[in-house]
Order: C-alpha cells, then sequence, then structure tokens
C-alpha cells in the first residue's frame, strides 16, 4: 500500500484507481453473462444463445446460467464453480489438442479514442476438470468484426491474411500460472488505443508449442478449460479518475440493517482519500443504498447513514467539507438481483461520482 503521500505519482494514482473500483463506464455489454436470447441448454452455444457476444471462429465456447439443468452453474460438465457476478458466465478451451481454441467476441459500445489510455479486466477460474493451467492470455481489438472458419488459433499471421480489417494485439503480461480452481481471479491490464478498435476478442492466440503448460493432477479433459466473468473495459482519465461517473469499492458492503463501516473497507477508504489528495480539483459525491428489506422511508434514512458514515470517516482524515456531499437512495437502483441473500447483499452499498468542483 502507500507510504506516503508525497510519494504518489500520477501514475500509481491511476493504477491504484483502476484497482479499488469495480464499476465505471464499461464499453462492454452484457459483461457478465446474464441477458440471452435463450436459456443455454447444449455445449457450445455462447455464439446463439448469448446477447452482444459472438465467437470469431469454429471453436464452440460455452454459455452457463443458472437457468438451466444441463449447462447450470454451479455444477457442469467440467467441475462445479459459483459465478462471480449474477447467474452466468462462459466457458472455454485455452489450450487443447491439436491446436483447438475457443474465444469470446464483443461488439464494444464505441471506438476507442486514438491516444487515450484503457484498462481491461474480467474474472477467471480454471475448471477443476483440466488437465493444465496455462500462462498466455491476449486480447486482440480489430476495426471489423472476426469471422473466421477455422478451429486452431487464431495468430497474427492468420489474421494479417484479413486485408479489409486492422488489428490491435493486447499482451496481457503474466508469469504465474492461472491454476486457481476454487476462486475467482482479476486479470487486468492497460493499453493505450491506438482508435481502430470497435470489437474486441479475448483468447490464448498462441501454438500449442508456444504456449506454457503447467500439468495438473486429477484433470480429465485434456485441456486447459476456464470460466470467464465479468469483462470490463473502462478509459482512464488524464488524472486516473472517471468523472460523472458511479464506482463502486470492492470491498465496501454493509451488513444487513447496519452502517457501520466494515473493517475490510478501511484500507480502500484510504486510498480513496490519497487519490482526493492528489488532485484537488475534484469532489466527492456519495449515494447510500439498501437492498428491498424494509420500507421505503426506513431504508432511505438506513442508506443515508452509510453514505455519511463514509463522509465522516474520510472528513476526519483531513477532506475538506466543501469536497464531498452525501445521499441516502434507499432501495432505488439495485445492481443485482434481491431474490437472493449475495445479491442483497451487493445493494446494500454505497456509490462514488467524482465531480469537477466549479
Amino acid at each position: 500500500m502507500i507510504a506516503s503521500l508525497n510519494s504518489l505519482k500520477i501514475s500509481s494514482v491511476i493504477f491504484l484507481l483502476c484497482s479499488i473500483f469495480a464499476w465505471g463506464q464499461n464499453l462492454v455489454r452484457n459483461p457478465s453473462f446474464e441477458d440471452y436470447n435463450a436459456c443455454p441448454d447444449n455445449l457450445g452455444s455462447f455464439n446463439s444463445d448469448l446477447i452482444y457476444w459472438s465467437t470469431p471462429s469454429l471453436g464452440s465456447t460455452d454459455y452457463f446460467n443458472a437457468c438451466s439443468s444441463s449447462m447450470g452453474i454451479p455444477d457442469n460438465f467440467n467441475g462445479s464453480q459459483a459465478s462471480k457476478f449474477g447467474h452466468g458466465y462462459a466457458g472455454m478451451y485455452l489450450y487443447a489438442p491439436g491446436d483447438y481454441r475457443e474465444y469470446m467476441q464483443a461488439e464494444l459500445t464505441q471506438n476507442l479514442i486514438k491516444g487515450a489510455r484503457y484498462t481491461l479486466s474480467f474474472y477467471l477460474c480454471r475448471a477443476e476438470k483440466s488437465d493444465f493451467s496455462i500462462t498466455d492470455l491476449g486480447v486482440v481489438f480489430s476495426e471489423e468484426k472476426i469471422d473466421l472458419s477455422i478451429k486452431k488459433e487464431l495468430s497474427k499471421m492468420q489474421l494479417s491474411r484479413i486485408k479489409e480489417n486492422r488489428f490491435h494485439w493486447v499482451n496481457i503480461a503474466n508469469t504465474k500460472f492461472y491454476s486457481n480452481s476454487d476462486e475467482w481471479v482479476l486479470v487486468t491490464t492497460e493499453f493505450t488505443a491506438t482508435g481502430i478498435e470497435r470489437f474486441m476478442t479475448l483468447g490464448n492466440f498462441k501454438s500449442n508449442r508456444a504456449t506454457r503448460l503447467k500439468k495438473i493432477r486429477g484433470g480429465s479433459n485434456k485441456g486447459a478449460y476456464y470460466y470467464v466473468d465479468m469483462v470490463s473495459l473502462v478509459k482512464i482519465s488524464e488524472k486516473g479518475y472517471l468523472v460523472d461517473k458511479p464506482q463502486i469499492l470492492e470491498t465496501l458492503f454493509f451488513e444487513f440493517d447496519k452502517y457501520e463501516l466494515p473493517e475490510a473497507s478501511i484500507e480502500e477508504l484510504n486510498d480513496l482519500y490519497a487519490i482526493l489528495q492528489e488532485d484537488t480539483s475534484i469532489q466527492l459525491e456519495i449515494n447510500g443504498y439498501t437492498d428491498n428489506v424494509g420500507s421505503d422511508s426506513y431504508n432511505e434514512s438506513l442508506s443515508k447513514k452509510r453514505a455519511k458514515a463514509v463522509a465522516t470517516y474520510l472528513l476526519g482524515l483531513g477532506l475538506k467539507e466543501n469536497r464531498v456531499q452525501w445521499n441516502g437512495l434507499g432501495g432505488t437502483n439495485p445492481i443485482h438481483n434481491n431474490d437472493t441473500p449475495e445479491g442483497r447483499k451487493k445493494n446494500r452499498r454505497v456509490e462514488f461520482v467524482f465531480t469537477k468542483l466549479p
């Protein structure tokens, strides 16, 4: 963490902000695979069942959703894994015999801006039945949609033959194997856009020979199969913050009917204060929320107490009163389904909005 506010640099603030905030202006639609044309009931239905997603090749990427008995969650043909967000996630082979590969492709909400910096992130978990784990992940952005009738890896040589399209390759730097099959691992990378980026494809673009492998005991599917959830692509401003966009701290969710700050959130709130100290031209709006349990009037009061608790902590660190305001919005604007305990917990939150001082 941070030893001294005086040692903060703009680059570290950018990294810090991208690390502590879970939500921003995501340019990926349907990022956690909740919206579908049809509930999946067969293998390889990612391309046909999901809205806003496709496959760039003949590799049959899978779609899992709690609505299905055959392609459901947490239990499926490659193991058992609860979703990180919502009720769905994707699954694909990043390594398989014969250089077989699976990918996922999304059309972004807008073209990326030339010269602007962006952060790409997603959650990854190795399937329990995978024989291997890998280190090699990448993303290729393209001007046009990729649609190739092949099942092998989408190499640079392969894509260079498509003369009517332009590409921007981004490597996801990593030296450790993605071996965790119990918990979701957050994968992130930053890059500078060239301006041609409209479509984004995720996967392993290397051949079997070039892919770094680690053999896993107890596997049975002769490949490296991974689940993917919550794909996010966010523009980083020059100062490292997202203006006028609600953002959430990943550790700041409240217990039922409580407004005391969780101990786990203190370190990230300290980081948030450091960001505000680094750039004195911005102010902070804090909006508190509840789940749907309780009356509207009670929840509005409780949500305001939650927002005030955060503001009071930041003021205690030294933040000036004219740079923070707080509101209670009750059970409005839920970000998760209130039908489950986990969903209600995610809705018991505060959202942060950076705005420019007048």
